[in-house]
């Protein structure tokens, strides 16, 4: 028993799964504050770019 429990203790996989982890929750918070904070303008400038697109093509 003591010899699993000292190779789990020193079993390193799941610390740096666990790292990850915290990394794309990170990541995520990031981009829905980035999302939320700037949506008007996202949504303009898309709306902007589709038009002159359309624009464009039409000619």
């Amino acid at each position: 028993m003591y010899t699993f429990l000292n190779a789990f203790v020193r079993n390193e996989r799941g610390v740096s799964a666990l790292e990850y982890a915290i990394m794309a929750g990170i990541v995520v918070v990031a981009l829905t504050a980035v999302g939320t904070t700037f949506s008007g303008s996202l949504q303009g400038l898309f709306t902007a770019l589709f038009t002159k697109i359309t624009a464009a093509s039409a000619t």
